[in-house]
């Protein structure tokens, strides 16, 4: 038996004897797109409905697999490219739920591994490594959304601090989290780009105010942050000062690819063939109208193109290669295929679709319009799919201005 096979067998028995029943998922989870509730989103203060989560991720946190190919200093499991591959199969055969997500392990750990100093790495990996600590962030303001670099929240130096000023918005989950990675102006007299700098605040603090956001759809992750004199020590400025530009396309690359399996998740092609077979005439064989069934055929095509292409990105980044403009490409593609199946789901529920939790207006159903309210937002959050659209004209098609 080679090394990778006795490794890929004692992953499973510790797998088989460790992860709770209840952190698989079951066949109606898979049917339905579903199972994400008792998903594990770290901090420093979590409730979790399910206990299980926090049994779960303290299990994986101890051999560090929340992060398996992170090194073992930083918290991480100090796997190979070949055996996190191994152990993300197990898992995916056991229908073993993931133990920890957020932006923590996807955008501001993997920039910290990059660009941050040996003491910043030493200091927030392990922690985001254990889930013990939940991270937003805090790039857009009122007037600065597509043209980010006209931001004004402002730092000045105060001996070791930073002192912070201004109004960040669209800070998705801030009111759960306990830091934010920040964009702030360090110097106002260079150029926009040169100007500002990135770094890592803690909000429980005086002066950080967070104020929810409400949607449409009656659930928001959204929030604006004030900051009022808010203290930030010198020595949480990654990448070093007035270089935050460059900082910020570099976590961008890593939260669009994220940003893309995300909405490549939400509707599930049989939650929309039952649906179809459930309010259009047909038979478990086959849905009688033409139309739709070659709507849910090009859907089910069009999902399969963005899963191979995000995997063939997953494998260069194992790789070794940082994220670049394509993944403006995935955000784009992944967001608007969201809207598409949400569209359709709400087209085949016809009028079946149609109330607000009244008397007879059945879950699945309540769902479904939900999903369909929020997946307007798909396309401004993370970056407008106008921003994605220019930046793929001129950094991946190299088309003119």
């Amino acid at each position: 038996m080679s090394d990778l096979e006795e490794f890929r067998s004692s992953v499973r028995q510790w797998l088989l004897d460790n992860c709770p029943q209840s952190m698989r998922y079951t066949d109606a989870d898979l049917a339905a797109g579903g199972g994400q509730d008792d998903l594990a989103w770290g901090g420093r203060h979590p409730n979790y409905a399910n206990p299980d989560t926090q049994t779960w991720l303290d299990r994986m946190g101890a051999k560090g697999w929340t992060a398996p190919t992170w090194p073992e200093e930083y918290g991480g499991g100090g796997l190979s490219k070949q055996e996190a591959k191994i152990l993300a199969r197990e898992m995916a055969e056991l229908r073993i739920k993931p133990p920890l997500v957020g932006f923590g392990l996807s955008m501001i750990g993997p920039l910290l591994l990059e660009q941050g100093t040996e003491e910043q790495k030493r200091r927030f990996l392990p922690e985001i490594c254990r889930g013990e600590i939940r991270w937003c962030q805090g790039y857009s303001e009122p007037g600065s959304g597509s043209d980010l670099a006209s931001l004004q929240t402002k730092a000045v130096l105060d001996g070791d601090e930073w002192i912070l000023n201004g109004q960040k918005v669209w800070t998705s989950y801030a009111d759960k989290s306990d830091w934010m990675f920040v964009l702030t102006r360090t110097d106002s007299d260079a150029p926009k780009h040169e100007g500002i700098s990135f770094m890592l605040v803690d909000l429980d603090q005086p002066g950080v105010t967070i104020r929810p956001i409400p949607l449409i759809s009656g659930a928001s992750p959204f929030c604006e942050t004030f900051l009022e004199n808010v203290r930030v020590a010198k020595d949480q400025c990654v990448g070093g000062v007035n270089n935050g530009w460059a900082m910020a396309k570099a976590l961008l690359g890593h939260e669009r690819s994220m940003i893309g399996e995300v909405f490549n998740e939400k509707r599930d092609r049989n939650q929309m063939v039952e649906l179809a077979r459930e309010y259009i005439a047909g038979s478990e064989a086959r849905i009688s109208d033409p139309v739709l069934r070659d709507r849910i055929a090009q859907l089910t095509m069009d999902k399969v193109c963005l899963d191979l292409t995000l995997a063939r990105s997953k494998e260069a980044a194992k790789a070794g290669q940082s994220p670049g403009p394509e993944t403006s490409i995935f955000k784009y593609y992944a967001t608007e295929l969201n809207k598409r199946r949400s569209e359709t789901m709400v087209e085949i529920l016809g009028p079946e679709g149609l109330g607000w939790g009244s008397p007879g207006f059945e879950d699945s159903e309540l769902s479904v319009t939900k999903a369909w309210l929020r997946a307007r937002g798909n396309s401004i959050e993370g970056g407008t799919s106008e921003i994605q659209l220019n930046i793929i004209a001129k950094r991946v098609l190299g088309l003119p201005d």
